[in-house]
């Protein structure tokens, strides 16, 4: 993911006063989405959309807590749905996190999206694969979906396995 490697440390890893820096994921989020925008061509049939809140969906008609994922491409008012991606940082991808996320990205490959792509930064592919096998992933789960671990800032996205 080229887009990633745009990605400049006060986004990457988030400067805090009178404190030590954090990852925000949504300020990684926002840079991302600036970055993909601006590669975007100008002929793609599909948008990209960040946190696009499923609420009242149909395909999710009685869900309370419908998922919201970080980004989906798509074309939006047809069921022409190329990817959904989730994002998470090292300071929040812990089991729970990784499974729900998990979950919720097969759940869409379900609804007919294309790709699913779980992007985890802040650390090292094989950190990344070994917090993903200690939260559980089954094999089908893992044949489903695409992972790319962005370990720094100005660096591309690389595979988790």
């Amino acid at each position: 993911m080229q887009a990633a490697a745009r990605i400049a440390p006060e986004y990457f890893l988030m400067p805090i006063h009178n404190a030590d820096a954090r990852y925000r994921e949504c300020v990684y989020c926002y840079e991302l989405y600036h970055q993909l925008r601006r590669q975007w061509q100008p002929n793609c049939p599909y948008f990209l959309n960040g946190e696009v809140d499923k609420g009242g969906h149909p395909y999710f008609p009685h869900d309370r807590r419908a998922p919201k994922p970080d980004f989906v491409v798509h074309i939006p008012g047809t069921n022409h749905n190329y990817a959904v991606i989730e994002v998470k940082s090292r300071e929040v991808a812990n089991e729970d996190n990784i499974r729900t996320d998990i979950a919720k990205l097969v759940r869409f490959r379900g609804f007919g999206y294309q790709r699913a792509l779980y992007l985890l930064y802040g650390m090292t592919p094989t950190q990344a694969r070994h917090r993903i096998e200690r939260a559980g992933a089954t094999v089908a789960q893992m044949e489903a979906i695409k992972i790319r671990v962005h370990s720094g800032p100005n660096e591309p996205a690389a595979r988790a396995h």
